[in-house]
């Protein structure tokens, strides 16, 4: 087994706690199955939001989610100018045992944006 590391990102239309879940479960599950990982598998989460967001940690989407023993860290995103708003991004560590250019990253609910060359 090898660590990898997949990338997701989705957008959320205002800043509500249960819109939040809501979209965390749904990226974090699309993140799983695309890449065949169970939550056993799993070393570590990195979630961020912009700056706009402030109703709720993403962490309590991923724990919602179930990852309940696995190590989650939030943190806030840079704000930059033109920036994509109300966004949350996900960087998950998982042994898999896969090719690097065989994972498949992430993009959901308008975040197709940030990086048309990996979203499918």
């Amino acid at each position: 087994m090898t660590m990898r590391a997949i990338r997701g990102a989705t957008c959320l239309s205002a800043d509500d706690a249960d819109e939040m879940k809501a979209a965390v479960v749904e990226l974090l599950g699309a993140m799983l199955e695309r890449n065949g990982v169970d939550q056993e598998s799993l070393v570590s989460v990195i979630l961020t939001g912009t700056p706009d967001l402030t109703s709720a940690f993403p962490a309590v989407g991923a724990r919602e989610f179930g990852l309940v023993d696995v190590p989650l860290l939030c943190a806030q995103e840079m704000d930059v100018a033109g920036g994509l708003a109300r966004t949350v991004r996900v960087l998950i560590h998982a042994d898999l045992d896969v090719p690097r250019a065989s994972v498949q990253h992430v993009y959901l609910r308008g975040a197709e944006v940030l990086r048309q060359d990996l979203a499918k």
